[in-house]
Formats: structure tokens, sequence, C-alpha cells
């Protein structure tokens, strides 16, 4: 029992043969069995919640102005400063990473004076 738990670990096992079958079998029942039976704290892409695509551009000056749809963003306009830049920043972090700092933003307006995105600038 010890020789061929010994020859399982070193794989010394020809292809094709019994054992070999055997350790494969172990491998792939490992890959796809496993992940039903416990979680390995994987989360979904925050960018999979999106409704459409933020659009970014360079301010020409090692800054960035980025426009974020107005749906994408979970927070009242008139909210506290503090409010919307948190809300801003993590709408923008999948797009531009942790380390961004959202120095100023303003609510562009569609044809019919409905908030429809956000035009902020962030540089890191």
């Amino acid at each position: 029992m010890q020789k061929t738990l010994k020859s399982y670990f070193f794989w010394t096992h020809q292809r094709g043969s019994f054992h070999y079958d055997v350790m494969v079998t172990l491998i792939l029942l490992f890959i796809f069995v496993t992940p039903h039976l416990w979680n390995y704290g994987d989360k979904p892409s925050p960018i999979a919640s999106m409704t459409e695509p933020i659009s970014v551009t360079s301010d020409g000056d090692h800054g960035l102005i980025l426009t974020v749809p107005i749906r994408d963003v979970q927070v009242d306009p008139s909210a506290s400063e503090n409010t919307v830049r948190k809300a801003l920043k993590q709408a923008i972090q999948p797009v531009t990473g942790d380390a961004v700092f959202v120095a100023k933003w303003i609510t562009v307006s569609d044809a019919s004076g409905h908030p429809a995105a956000w035009q902020v600038w962030a540089h890191k």
C-alpha cells in the first residue's frame, strides 16, 4: 500500500495504465467537485453591474475625465460632498483602480433637462 501511494505521489505510472487513469480521475474530481463543497471566496466583477460603459479621456495634465452614467452611481446629486465623492470613486474604481482621487465633478443633463451622467475629474 505504501509503495502504491508513493508511486502516485511521484507520478511514476505509465500513461494509459490503470493507476495513471485513477490519478487523472482523482484530479478531475477535485477540479469539478470541490467548488460545490466549499466557498473559495470569489465574487462577481463589479463591472458586470454597470448599465453603460464609462468613457475616459485625458484632461491634458496627468489626470482623467470620466463620464459615468447617472444610473451607475447610487447617490443623490444633492447629497453631501463626501458622500458623492465616495460613491463616484466606487463607481470608477473598476476602470481606474484603487489609488485615484476624485478632484471635482458635475452632472450632465440630457435634452429634457434630467441628469444623464456624472463628469468626474480624477487623478492618481
